[in-house]
């Protein structure tokens, strides 16, 4: 496959932007190779430079639910672009798209919307902080939350797939108020949680984590984490960028019927456009500027082509079906690629939920950070080089989800499952 024009396009990139590119896992440091520089996308294939066709499965890793160029969502920001592309006053759309993510989300009573999920996260936090005058923020190891100071303790991501243990930039007095204990052990939850002295606000997790590969939680974990916050008078925040309106219309707070406090919304709410949202109850959302002593602020926040993009996805995803069809082909799909570990006999953990998937290389169960973290890094990347040689682009890092969309068709899904078998078998050749 020739990629002369992408190595061509990556070295210039690097004289401009750090590492030539503007998110680090981007840079395929971690997976053996140079990026291919994406040119065009239509439904669910990307076109590089070089004009190599791949069959995505990274989905601008998530929000492509409904493949790429829908055109619903391409005429919708065509026709607000016209209006206009950004005020920094109030808008119709903001109002329409809130009402729609309120009406969405179990946990949502009002939403803020900002321009990322780290902007949410941040907030969200802020918040729990500000309403109820405590200060300790619980996470979890591997949880990814945006590059928020506080957050870059045992992080997911990009932070993992470089081997970063932290940042350097980020004092001791920030995250001093930050603790991180092992995703999926009611045990350790239970008793941080019971600690007096931690003075804690809030807890905040992905429902499923997805930025140390797809990890679903354990059985009753989410609901016990529910019950220790309730009876202990902590915020529980669930970070819905990646799962919500993913596992289903309501998020995974519908999927497992667990109702957060606050809940951070990101990627899929904007259909492609940058976007975040935070929001929850009412008494609680209440406490944010201009109302409440919170203050949070933004120029583009509400930016109406991201309303405009964000109120044509979930318009598409309302429709009738459209999670129980992806769901169920998701769930076929891993299903056909655990047989395929099974034949080939290659260690290798699949992880999935709704459709969400991580192959982890590894013999072990993963469940948590360490599990996660005993995978082989070096075989994964093969194995990207591998699928990428096959028209097949993966998650450059071990510690990312593959993402299966709405436009994936059968034969694609099929192509998936042959390809991966050749990969493994190759990988166990060499």
């Amino acid at each position: 496959m020739d990629t002369v024009r992408s190595g061509q396009m990556f070295k210039e990139a690097q004289k401009y932007i750090p590492g030539g590119v503007n998110s680090p896992v981007r840079a395929c440091r971690s997976v053996g190779c140079e990026p291919v520089f994406i040119e065009r996308a239509e439904g669910s294939t990307v076109y590089d430079v070089d004009s190599n066709r791949y069959t995505d499965f990274v989905c601008s890793w998530g929000p492509m639910i409904m493949g790429h160029a829908h055109p619903d969502i391409v005429e919708a920001v065509q026709r607000s672009a016209t209006a206009g592309t950004s005020f920094g006053a109030p808008t119709p759309s903001e109002v329409d798209l809130a009402r729609m993510v309120v009406e969405a989300v179990p946990s949502v009573e009002k939403v803020r919307f900002v321009n990322s999920g780290t902007e949410a996260t941040m907030s969200a936090v802020r918040l729990a902080r500000g309403y109820t005058g405590k200060n300790t923020v619980i996470k979890f190891d591997g949880c990814y939350h945006g590059h928020a100071d506080s957050f870059l303790i045992k992080a997911g991501s990009g932070v993992i797939t470089l081997g970063i243990p932290g940042s350097p930039g980020v004092p001791d007095d920030v995250v001093k108020n930050t603790a991180s204990i092992p995703y999926n052990n009611v045990e350790i939850l239970e008793r941080t949680l019971r600690d007096e002295k931690l003075d804690i606000a809030c807890v905040i997790i992905e429902p499923v984590a997805g930025n140390m590969g797809c990890i679903p939680p354990q059985p009753e974990f989410l609901q016990t984490l529910r019950r220790l916050t309730r009876e202990l008078g902590i915020i529980l925040i669930f970070d819905e960028v990646i799962t919500g309106f993913r596992l289903s219309y309501g998020g995974a707070q519908e999927y497992f019927d667990v109702t957060p406090d606050l809940t951070c919304l990101g990627k899929i709410i904007g259909g492609g456009l940058p976007v975040g949202a935070y929001g929850g109850k009412a008494e609680i959302m209440n406490h944010i500027a201009p109302d409440g002593p919170v203050y949070q602020a933004g120029t583009l926040s509400g930016n109406p082509l991201a309303m405009s993009a964000g109120i044509a996805a979930l318009k598409i995803l309302q429709r009738p079906g459209f999670y129980e069809e992806l769901n169920e082909k998701s769930a076929e799909t891993a299903d056909q690629l655990r047989d395929v570990v099974r034949r080939v006999g290659i260690d290798v953990q699949l992880n999935s939920i709704g459709s969400l998937m991580t192959a982890f290389f590894t013999k072990a169960e993963v469940a948590d950070f360490d599990g996660a973290m005993r995978s082989d890094t070096d075989r994964y990347g093969a194995h990207f080089r591998q699928m990428l040689s096959q028209g097949i682009y993966l998650a450059p890092s071990q510690f990312e989800v593959a993402f299966i969309s709405a436009a994936h068709t059968t034969d694609e899904l099929k192509n998936l499952v042959k390809m991966t078998e050749w990969s493994f078998k190759k990988l166990l050749e060499s």
